[in-house]
């Protein structure tokens, strides 16, 4: 692993909101005393997400602050995870899967989109409103390709559909999470092949009926319904 250090430019300060202090002192309370230090992670994790994306030193240092920890732990753990970012993000940062099954169905094409568009990876663009990683598997292998766009997951990507992705954020429209080309979770491209009957006690067969997923709620990446982001 790279050494990765902490932007050479940093806030003067950082405090949680009040909603994200009760958050935390919540998480710290589920440790047994003695143990508060096992919430750190989920103590960065909401500390990046509040600073847009990014951890800046006084974030580590308040984090380490209400654990009780030494600076120099909380550093430690700040920069062996690469899910923390140390420096500026983009106001839409795409993580970006290149694990093989993405990259069997087509995530160089993804990547060059990202090239041309953003720019190398980790740099943002001057309007601020993209950057970009690529990054190991995010789990989403049978909607593959597949990015990662701050809290949400868009699968089943094309270069075509993923630039009018990118367009969309940028100009603030709607965008639908998850597949992008109208597939329910990891059902097959061309429909369900299977389980498109039952049989009953009675012995009786039937169609099958599948629950509605509404837009926005997806079963690889988030619940946008309960954690919505602006578009």
């Amino acid at each position: 692993m790279s050494v990765r250090r902490l932007a050479e430019l940093q806030p003067a300060s950082f405090a949680f909101t009040p909603e994200n202090e009760e958050w935390c002192e919540k998480i710290i309370r589920k440790y047994p005393e003695g143990r508060q230090a096992s919430a750190v992670i989920s103590l960065l994790w909401r500390a990046q997400k509040q600073n847009d994306y990014w951890l800046p030193r006084p974030a580590i240092e308040a984090v380490a602050n209400m654990l009780g920890m030494p600076y120099i732990r909380v550093l430690e753990v700040a920069t062996f995870y690469t899910m923390f970012n140390l420096a500026p993000v983009g106001r839409f940062y795409v993580q970006m899967c290149g694990t093989t099954p993405c990259q069997l169905e087509g995530s160089d094409a993804i990547k060059a989109v990202l090239r041309r568009r953003v720019g190398d990876e980790a740099l943002v663009t001057a309007d601020g409103n993209f950057s970009w990683r690529e990054v190991e598997c995010l789990g989403a292998c049978c909607n593959a390709p597949m990015v990662q766009i701050n809290d949400d997951y868009y699968e089943d990507l094309t270069p075509e559909n993923f630039e009018k992705l990118l367009d969309d954020l940028a100009a603030g429209r709607p965008v639908q999470i998850g597949s992008q080309t109208g597939r329910v979770t990891s059902e097959p491209a061309g429909g369900l092949t299977s389980l498109t009957s039952f049989y009953g006690a009675d012995g009786r067969s039937g169609p099958m009926s599948f629950p509605h997923v509404p837009p926005g709620v997806h079963s690889s990446g988030s619940d946008s319904a309960s954690d919505p982001k602006p578009s």
